[in-house]
């Protein structure tokens, strides 16, 4: 079905306009002249500008979105209606293209997860997967508020991490940007200058124009060099999967960095596993989807060596242990959880602490960033403007 905008006159020469959903632009015109409206005009309504239409949902859109069917469901209202609010309210037109196809399905028949997971684009297996345990276990409303909290915390923690990596990224790259214009542009004018002093310039100034030189005749080369570089990483990574485990064993290793990047996939293994085993999902199920969500090949391999050690009737928390990954208290709280039965809940604080840890951790290297970068701006801007100005210093004390 689709959404028609349409505008009219009432029987007093009133002009009227609203939406409408239809099949097609006949059926909204019947439905008005049954209202009595006159002088009746429809068209579809515009799901986006062209180039620009959007091709994927955002994963904020889904947290949203997810929070919204949740509250929804809650409330006692059918799924139907659900999906119908949830498509009136989309900014996103792929958003909302996707809600009323689900909506579409059900109303033929099918149960939520059939029509969820025919919209892959919006809705990954881990909710598929939770969806399909609250609708066979009867707690559909239980599982999507488990599974909005789930999706607010997870797109908390990754905007986090995000920031974490961004910052540094970014600094370094408006420092090459600075140093590529002073070389290409600046340099130039000083080196023409010291042309006429007739005398050898200092050591560090001819070390900066032979870079400019160099860079000038020689740009296309880095440019080419970075994208070569950048591209062949990108495949390695993406088709290797001992070079992509590598890559991921290096990353949590690295100084500070690596920190965080360990805290973080702590903190969503144990919300995910909380999660799966708060739905019902079985241990060994949840395991594997949880695998699937670790976004890193070391964690990955990690559980899912759990996952066989609870097959043969071992325990849970010794693969994690050997991994390295898992400090020990995070282990030993699971080895309680095991015991107790309070899985879930312990799940839940080593969640809950890591994800706080994470932020601290964040916000210590914001501060620790803030003097290493103005630092190295120093060295870098600094070294070329005092390398410039040298020869010129040279000459004010000589003429002194």
């Amino acid at each position: 079905m689709e959404i028609y905008q349409w505008s009219a006159e009432t029987k007093d020469g009133d002009k009227k306009k609203g939406e409408m959903e239809a099949d097609d632009a006949g059926k909204v015109l019947a439905q008005l002249r049954k209202r009595g409206f006159k002088k009746i005009k429809a068209k579809k309504k515009p799901k986006g500008g062209g180039l620009f239409k959007p091709t994927t949902v955002t994963e904020m859109e889904v947290v949203v979105f997810t929070r919204q069917l949740a509250t929804m469901v809650a409330a006692g209202l059918p799924l139907v209606t659900c999906f119908d609010l949830a498509s009136k309210g989309a900014e996103n037109p792929l958003m909302q293209e996707i809600t009323l196809r689900v909506k579409k399905n059900i109303e033929a028949g099918t149960s939520l997860t059939e029509a969820l997971t025919k919209e892959p684009k919006m809705f990954d297996e881990l909710f598929i997967n939770l969806v399909e345990a609250g609708e066979q276990s009867g707690i559909l409303d239980a599982v999507l508020d488990r599974l909005a909290i789930y999706k607010e915390k997870s797109a908390m923690l990754k905007a986090k991490m995000k920031s974490a990596m961004t910052y540094p990224i970014a600094v370094v790259v408006i420092a090459f940007i600075i140093t590529g214009i002073l070389m290409i542009f600046v340099v130039p004018a000083f080196a023409d200058l010291f042309n006429g002093f007739g005398a050898e310039l200092p050591l560090p100034t001819r070390i900066v124009i032979s870079i400019s030189e160099w860079t000038q005749a020689n740009w296309y080369l880095v440019i080419i060099f970075i994208i070569a570089v950048n591209r062949g990483y990108s495949a390695a990574y993406n088709k290797s999967e001992s070079f992509h485990f590598k890559m991921d064993k290096l990353s949590l290793n690295l100084p500070v960095f690596g920190l965080i990047l360990r805290k973080g996939a702590i903190a969503r293994f144990a919300r995910t596993f909380s999660t799966m085993i708060a739905a019902g999902t079985p241990i060994l199920d949840s395991l594997s989807n949880v695998a699937k969500t670790a976004g890193n090949r070391v964690v990955q391999k990690a559980i899912m060596e759990s996952r066989v050690s609870i097959s043969e009737g071992k325990t849970l928390t010794e693969p994690l242990a050997e991994s390295g990954i898992f400090p020990p208290m995070v282990t030993q709280m699971i080895s309680i959880g095991e015991s107790t039965g309070n899985l879930e809940v312990m799940l839940e604080k080593i969640a809950d602490f890591y994800e706080s840890e994470v932020d601290r951790a964040v916000d210590n290297l914001t501060a620790l960033l803030e003097p290493i970068i103005l630092v190295f701006l120093g060295v870098i801007i600094g070294g070329l403007v005092v390398a410039m100005y040298l020869p010129i210093f040279q000459m004010g004390q000589v003429v002194g």
